[in-house]
């Protein structure tokens, strides 16, 4: 897939929390030796780049082959080959059929893509570090060949161009595709890499292939391995397995000539329940010196203590941001975005973001907070440490997309900018008669539409699943089925005050992390008359707390480096040198807000305002259809916020939720990195101990339901050229029933190990009706839910619904085959040391599994019952629970009848 707009990520939340504002000191250059301590590196005599890093986290690695072509050298009219190949390799070798790689993948644990850019193609996988050696072999044989048969191409066309019509039917997506037409007019960076569906219907097996043929060779790829493994031994492997393949002569790539832009304005519609307010500049490129300062600025421009951000606490925006769309070499792409109610002025928020950068300008900017930036840049690049695939794509960026020799090189160019530096780049390049402003409206789109059928009744028997026969380099290391080792051996303990405590020493980084959450269930918790008082609630810890005012805290996180969030979920990640004064921090927000008066008469009529948009936007009403098809009509689940609840909130009401729902006894806090348990558990009760309870424990749990019943609801969504369905139904069982484990075991048979799994083989592979399907459990402390979902062409919703029907009365009864009961055995065998990938997922399984009151070392439970379950067992549990003919649909989008 092409890699997804960095804009996407920022619109899709009415609050973009900025955790960019450290300060000095710096982070000492003892950390990017000790890492090039643990580098292996050699170019190979045909070309192949190869960089190898020791990275003890997990028993995991992760492998990213680096191919140097992307959009930019897409042949004229087909802005998406590189695109299309990239799918294509999933498709078959010469020596390893789309069956088999399939197989191999999901048997390795199913964590693999691929991403298309406009100067790489990556191809990663992650897989437990004893199996890495599968993975260089699948990369070995798709480095040495490809098939893109043209029948093959014209099954995954069809997938493809559900990708396209998927982006398509984001108005984000839209606006952005405008936005690189405006800023790069007549330059290879005028498209991004997805591609059209004209163009790919002119697409030929044979293009591909050639395209492939021209840059797919040793000497145009540089490939990236991390993870707790030998350099050593690894490195041997590498060039046994590819030092035979041949280098090529490359073609020449295409030049940019960039044009000054000419200042242009966008007006676009959006289905978001809030407007958006952008005005989009060029920046340096990648290749120029200038690069480090342009992003010291952005940082500085998005700091939460700039003028830009001042726009949300005076009321003006509901959010505002500065941010990077997109790096290329010779430019850069960035945009100062605020959002606004719906039913606000767009065009007059444009005029306040056009007036704060011109006086940043025109003032220059704060030399602290460029020193801020620095530190904050700095300190992450020891945060990044923190994930063995996050680190591979840190080297990969680095290596095969910069041009640098290491990440470290990214660093030292941010130390050494001045705050002359970044005034200058700010002077040269936010210039308003060289930008793009852009507005995107908010619509209605109608109110849903109840049906009486789920459209045209059809039928598809699902594809017989035959075994498939692997390579001996596969089949002998993938046949064995073992119950991994958990490498994490978290110490829990509970405080006088009921919260529970985890520890998990780590120091795989110089970093400590906090997570944090409190359960609660806003839904139950609420007051009927106060709905939307935890929303409200949430958005006051940006304001400061009773000691430190907004703009003193987030002062106080720039001295050390710090990132913080507060709420019912929060966090800090902090270097051990400033872990008490970062936990003191925390502490302070989430026990003592400030919820300042001020702050709490806007935030409630911003809050007021965006509820309005959000009870006419087709995203809420498709949530609100589906709770209302699954649930009885007073259920908590189908309570929403409105403009009049939120408005008739007082301050008090906001002050007692809080002592209310925030209390220790329902909390639990996980510690992970370079700290001593005993020092952990010393700073939490220090900060947290004296944290006190108020009455009684409250419930948070939804009431147990009865089975639904069958509808059929359309929601309109004028955005939208692609139906999204979603088709669910309650279970009357929780997270504790004994099933769990065989659903669990049969969903890995459904989805979640792409074309070896069925649905994506049926509804995918074969057909071409979707590019994603999802089969999903979500199993509850009372009640549970099944679900299945797709995006679709319209003429095509009840075809995909009959496949997927058929393959869940088929799970029904007849039992998966021994091949697929093995595969799915080893899929979630496989998922538990990946799952401890990084200290975010180490860290957040944790603190699942307490915030459930499962035992913390419930993975090594569940794949003991994984390893003793049968077919039959598998069978059983989906002829009780699933009811294919219960299942209600939500299509939003057109209507598909």
């Amino acid at each position: 897939m092409p890699r997804r707009s960095r804009l996407i990520a920022l619109a899709l939340t009415t609050l973009l929390a900025v955790l960019l504002v450290p300060a000095l000191p710096f982070v000492p250059h003892r950390a990017a030796t000790a890492q090039e301590a643990n580098v292996l590196r050699a170019t190979l005599p045909n070309g192949l780049q190869v960089i190898i890093v020791r990275d003890p986290l997990a028993p995991a690695a992760t492998a990213v082959m680096n191919y140097k072509v992307g959009s930019d050298e897409a042949p004229a009219g087909f802005p998406g080959m590189a695109h299309a190949q990239e799918h294509m390799m999933f498709r078959g070798s010469p020596n390893l059929s789309a069956d088999q790689l399939a197989e191999i993948t999901a048997a390795m644990g199913g964590d693999f893509d691929a991403d298309t850019q406009d100067t790489v193609t990556q191809y990663f996988f992650t897989v437990p570090a004893e199996d890495l050696s599968v993975a260089l072999h699948v990369a070995a044989l798709r480095m040495s060949g490809v098939d893109d048969s043209a029948a093959e191409w014209s099954k995954e066309r069809g997938a493809i161009e559900q990708e396209v019509a998927a982006d398509l039917s984001n108005p984000i997506y839209v606006f952005e595709k405008q936005l690189l037409a405006q800023m790069f007019t007549g330059t290879p960076y005028e498209h991004d890499a997805l591609g059209t569906r004209p163009s790919f219907d002119k697409t030929t097996g044979e293009m591909l292939h050639s395209f492939y043929s021209d840059w797919y060779a040793p000497n145009n790829a540089v490939y990236i391995i991390v993870g707790d493994v030998d350099p050593a031994a690894v490195m041997a492997q590498v060039k046994e397995l590819f030092g035979k393949i041949p280098q090529k002569k490359l073609p020449s790539r295409p030049a940019v000539n960039l044009q000054p832009v000419k200042s242009s304005t966008l007006n676009l519609t959006t289905d978001f329940p809030f407007g958006l307010a952008a005005i989009s500049f060029r920046m340096p490129g990648m290749d120029s010196p200038d690069y480090a300062a342009a992003q010291v600025l952005s940082d500085v421009l998005n700091s939460e203590r700039g003028s830009l951000y001042a726009l949300v606490p005076q009321g003006k925006a509901l959010f505002a941001e500065f941010a990077s769309l997109g790096d290329f070499p010779g430019s850069g792409l960035a945009v100062a975005l605020a959002g606004y109610p719906k039913g606000g002025d767009g065009a007059g928020l444009i005029q306040e973001i056009q007036k704060i950068l011109a006086d940043d300008v025109k003032n220059g900017i704060p030399a602290d907070l460029v020193e801020a930036a620095k530190a904050h840049e700095v300190a992450d690049a020891e945060f990044r440490r923190n994930s063995i695939s996050g680190l591979a794509f840190e080297w990969s960026n680095a290596i095969a997309v910069e041009g640098r020799n290491s990440p470290e090189d990214d660093i030292d160019a941010i130390r050494k900018v001045t705050p002359a530096d970044v005034n200058r780049v700010a002077a040269e390049y936010l210039q308003p008669e060289h930008s793009v402003l852009s507005v995107l409206t908010p619509e209605e789109s109608g109110k849903p539409i109840s049906q009486k059928s789920y459209g045209g009744q059809e039928s598809f028997a699902p594809s017989k699943v035959t075994p498939v026969a692997l390579p001996k380099w596969a089949s002998d290391a993938l046949a064995k089925l073992a119950i991994p080792a958990l490498p994490v051996h978290p110490q829990e303990s509970t405080l006088s005050n009921g919260m529970k405590l985890i520890v998990v020493p780590e120091h795989v980084s110089q970093t400590i992390s906090v997570y944090g959450g409190i359960r609660t269930n806003p839904d139950v918790q609420q007051p009927e008359s106060q709905q939307g008082v935890a929303d409200v609630l949430g958005q006051l810890f940006d304001y400061g707390t009773t000691t430190l005012d907004r703009l003193a805290y987030q002062k106080a996180l720039d001295d050390i480096a710090a990132h913080e969030s507060g709420g019912t979920s929060f966090s800090l990640q902090v270097l051990p040198e400033h872990f008490d004064r970062g936990l003191q921090l925390l502490a302070d927000n989430e026990l003592h807000p400030a919820m300042p008066s001020d702050a709490f008469k806007i935030v409630q009529a911003q809050t007021a305002r965006t509820v309005a948009g959000e009870l006419q936007s087709p995203g809420f009403l498709s949530e609100l259809a589906l709770d209302k098809a699954l649930y009885p009509p007073a259920d908590p689940a189908s309570r929403h916020a409105t403009p009049q609840s939120v408005e008739s909130l007082t301050l008090a009401d906001v002050q007692k939720y809080y002592s209310e729902a925030y209390r220790p006894d329902l909390a639990t806090i996980v510690v992970i990195g370079d700290i001593s348990s005993d020092e952990a558990k010393s700073e939490i009760e220090k900060y947290f101990g004296d944290w006190k309870t108020e009455g009684p424990k409250p419930d948070t749990d939804y009431p147990a339901v009865s089975n639904n019943k069958p509808s059929s609801d359309v929601v309109p969504d004028k955005s939208r050229v692609q139906d999204q369905v979603t088709l669910a139904e309650t279970l009357n069982m929780n997270r504790y029933n004994p099933d769990y484990y065989a659903l669990e075991l049969g969903n890995h048979v459904l989805g979640g190990g792409f074309y070896a799994t069925r649905l994506y083989r049926d509804l995918r592979m074969k057909s071409g009706l979707v590019y994603n399907v999802g089969s999903n459990f979500g199993f509850g402390r009372i009640r549970s839910t099944y679900s299945v979902s797709y995006a679709c062409d319209p003429p095509n919703v009840s075809k995909a619904r009959a496949i997927v029907i058929d393959n869940l009365v088929a799970m029904r009864k007849q039992p998966v085959t021994p091949a697929e009961l093995h595969q799915a055995k080893a899929l979630l065998l496989r998922e538990i040391p990946l799952s401890e990938g990084s200290v975010d997922s180490i860290a957040s399984g944790l603190l699942s599994r307490s915030m459930m009151d499962l035992p913390l070392n419930e993975p090594e439970i569940a794949a003991k019952h994984y390893e003793k379950l049968t077919a039959s067992d598998v069978q059983a549990a989906f002829a009780k629970w699933i009811r294919p003919d219960d299942l209600v649909q939500i299509v939003r989008g057109p209507n598909p009848q």
